[in-house]
């Protein structure tokens, strides 16, 4: 899974952002995974609406259009449940309270950007046992 990081205008928002780019990554998300820390996240792309069924943690959301802006955005949504943003063409999970210290705007626009390496370690090292 490629990672990288979340900007606005050039200043990083996030340090640790894995990319869910394919069928089988976006099939599994984050299912099965230890909770993402602060500064971590997980964009999914193309996906429009997420859910949280057999997840045990509540996540922040973020939708964006094509282009990177801000659309909408939702905070701590539960185990067991869903969200829609009918025009997003991507979706960034987060721990839950970083939209707080993200602060969003509708409308703004974030970038994600390569990490040089390119490719993450996999990400379903318990919570314990990250580097």
């Amino acid at each position: 899974m490629k990672c990288g990081t979340l900007r606005r205008e050039g200043q990083v928002l996030l340090h640790s952002v894995w990319r869910a780019d394919t069928w089988w990554l976006r099939l599994r998300g984050l299912l099965g995974r230890a909770a993402l820390q602060p500064g971590e996240g997980l964009l999914i792309e193309p996906c429009n609406s997420v859910h949280t069924l057999a997840m045990t943690y509540p996540l922040d959301l973020l939708f964006f259009d094509r282009d990177g802006n801000v659309l909408d955005w939702r905070e701590r949504l539960r185990p067991w449940r869903g969200a829609l943003c009918l025009r997003a063409h991507a979706t960034l999970e987060l721990a839950p309270g970083t939209l707080q210290t993200l602060r969003p705007v509708r409308g703004e626009h974030l970038t994600w950007w390569p990490a040089e390496s390119s490719i993450a370690p996999d990400i379903v090292a318990p919570a314990g046992e990250r580097s």
